[in-house]
Parts: structure tokens; sequence; C-alpha cells
């Protein structure tokens, strides 16, 4: 008879967080993570790579499930205007096309790099992290794609009425970071 769990195979929590077995002994498998840490589950709440790579859609609702909950998700600090908000991120949208398929996926990426679910990034749909993107309210869109671009909130939401050369500028400075990894961005394919 087979273990479910050989030593050395990774085993994953009901969340998606892999853990390399170490042991099973009593129905319990000792586990650890590349940083050392051990712990022990009981064998009914593990799942194996096979097991989960079954759950694709169990996997996607916990992976962007995590992501609609991230940092910069949140309610800005300041309050912004609803109609300024929409208006921004038309304009944004207009004046650099893919900027907020790129600021959604990045944004996306970034909260599984910080959580240790580096492992998922290859799987990471620029579809679906605009769809949790767009889920949001048009402030709180605002105030991420500000963040991401490194500017106040209600500064950039405050240019809305202004005209396209100032938005333009403010995007550009903010996308300098960023430049490379956008042009790598727009050769990806859309999935």
């Amino acid at each position: 008879m087979t273990e479910r769990f050989p030593v050395g195979s990774t085993a994953y929590t009901k969340d998606g967080h892999p853990y390399t077995v170490e042991e099973v002994a009593g129905g319990i498998v000792y586990c650890s993570l590349p940083n050392g840490t051990e712990t022990d589950f009981p064998e009914s709440s593990l799942l194996t790579e096979q097991e989960w790579a079954g759950r694709s859609g169990g996997q996607d609702d916990v992976v962007y499930g995590r992501i609609k909950r991230a940092k910069a998700y949140e309610a800005p600090t300041a309050k912004l205007n609803r109609a300024a908000s929409e208006k921004i991120l038309t304009r944004a949208e207009g004046l650099s096309p893919g900027l907020l398929d790129f600021a959604a996926f990045s944004i996306g990426a970034r909260n599984l790099s910080e959580s240790g679910h580096e492992d998922l990034l290859d799987g990471l749909s620029i579809v679906k992290c605009r769809d949790v993107f767009d889920s949001h309210t048009p402030e709180i869109r605002a105030g991420a794609l500000a963040n991401f671009l490194g500017s106040k909130a209600d500064v950039f939401v405050g240019i809305a009425d202004l005209g396209d050369n100032l938005m333009r500028a403010m995007i550009d400075k903010g996308m300098a970071g960023h430049a490379a990894a956008f042009e790598e961005f727009c050769d990806r394919p859309r999935r």
C-alpha cells in the first residue's frame, strides 16, 4: 500500500499553502516550510499535489479572494468623489491603454508574493485580476491606481478635470519605475 503523502512530497492546506512532508505517523503529517518552520496536520485536512491540481476552481476562489482583500484595495484615507474617481479611471485607461490591467495584475502579483505564495504567480490571470480590480468601488480603484503610481489618492483624483498633459505626466512619472515590467506585461497573453 502506498502512502498518500510520501516523505519529500508537497502537501497543500485547504487554503492552498504548500508544505514539504517530513514524516507521516498515526494519521498526522509532519511538515516544514522552506524557512525551516515545522508544523503538523491531520492527514484528512491536507491535499496531495494531484488533489490540489484538480481543485482549480477552489484554488481560484482562494487566490483571487485573497487578492480582493489585498491592502491595496483598502478604502483610501481621504474621502474621494465617486464621479471624479470614475472619470480619472476612464481617462487613465484612455491615455495609457492597458494601464488598469497592468495595475490590477501587479497588485495581485505583489499580494501573492507578500503572502508567501510565489508558487502561484505563474498561473495568475490578467483577466481575473482585472475582474477583482473592477469589483471594487470607483473610489477604491482610483485609490489603488494612485497608490500604484506613487501618488496620493486625493491629489490623483483631484486632477480629473484638468488637462491631458498633466494627467499623462503624472502617469509617466508613476510608471517610470515599471517601464520594463509594463513592456513585458504587454507581450503576455490575456488569459
